[in-house]
């Protein structure tokens, strides 16, 4: 580690002064309660369906399908980005956050016409992931049809 000098020493101690200070309770309880509520309405959800005759894996479908449509449309309406805002790590609920993760790059290039700007950017963040989630399914997939021969 190289040797600081006394000026260098006394800088590094000024900027440690004066970096702000995240309110890390604040953000930990913040996180909790938005990332419950979303978790809690993907339940009301998925008891809706279950309460109309579906059991508990079928219902997991169609909850996806509404919790992935109100993620997109609260991000394509502006919501989700000031949910975000408020709620930090709680509103990257995997599906929701999944949604807003497609949603916000396609928002962001509309200008640059359907095309090339909601279409090609829609899946900056979103081929990788998918990319990955297919490459991952194959391969448990392969691995548990040659040990079920």
């Amino acid at each position: 580690m190289p040797v600081l000098t006394k000026e260098q020493q006394d800088y590094k101690r000024f900027a440690k002064n004066k970096k702000p200070k995240p309110p890390l309770l604040k953000n930990m309880i913040m996180a909790f309660i938005v990332g419950g509520i979303i978790c809690t309405i993907g339940q009301i959800i998925l008891n809706f369906f279950v309460s109309r005759g579906l059991t508990p894996g079928q219902a997991g479908g169609p909850t996806a399908i509404i919790m992935v449509f109100l993620g997109s449309f609260l991000t394509g309406i502006g919501v989700y980005d000031k949910i975000g805002k408020y709620a930090g790590a709680g509103s990257i609920v995997p599906i929701t956050g999944f949604a807003n993760s497609i949603v916000s790059p396609a928002m962001e290039f509309k200008r640059e016409g359907f095309v090339f700007g909601v279409a090609a950017k829609m899946f900056v963040v979103a081929g990788p992931v998918l990319v990955y989630g297919i490459s991952s399914a194959t391969l448990i997939g392969l691995i548990y049809y040659l040990l079920n021969m």
